[in-house]
């Protein structure tokens, strides 16, 4: 019986798992802000429309930072815990190895977060400009915070599962 909980949890974190990397997808491409100067001008801009503008813009150091910890970052830690429950169980050296690159990821988890909001704090501006905030900075926050759930109940349940004397 606890086996058949186990698969069906392993079963439902990996349909998560899913979930959170079409998020994190929407996030990337839907509209986050749109930037009001002037009431005549008027900008919209995605995380993947605010990387291209950054490397057009010459910000060669911003743009790494925001695709590494905004973007590659977070399909990274979707990618190694889809692995990690991929694996039949938390034992042995394989489980060990991808909890271990969990935990190393987990470290980095708030960073791309912290992106968008320093992203959105620079564009703020005051009585000179507006942002408007769209359903691509929820998606995006939905995705982190679904992977971090799933990440932290994976590892319990892994954890539970290899302190289990039952085969």
């Amino acid at each position: 019986m606890l086996k058949l909980q186990y698969h069906q949890q392993i079963l439902l974190f990996k349909c998560l798992t899913l979930a959170a990397a079409v998020l994190i997808i929407v996030g990337l491409i839907a509209p986050l802000i749109t930037l009001k100067k002037y009431i005549v001008v008027e900008n919209t801009f995605s995380l993947l429309t605010g990387a291209i503008q950054l490397i057009r813009d010459g910000q060669w150091f911003l743009f790494i930072v925001v695709t590494v910890f905004s973007i590659l970052l977070p399909f990274a830690k979707l990618a190694v815990l889809y692995r990690v429950l991929s694996v039949s169980s938390g034992k042995g050296t394989r489980g060990e190895r991808y909890l271990h690159w969990i935990h190393s990821l987990g470290k980095w988890s708030m960073l791309d977060v912290f992106v968008v909001a320093i992203l959105l704090v620079t564009v703020k501006l005051g009585f000179v400009a507006s942002v408007e905030l769209h359903y691509g900075v929820y998606a995006f926050a939905m995705a982190i915070l679904l992977t971090m759930y799933i990440t932290s109940q994976t590892v319990l349940l892994l954890e539970v599962r290899a302190s289990d004397p039952a085969p």
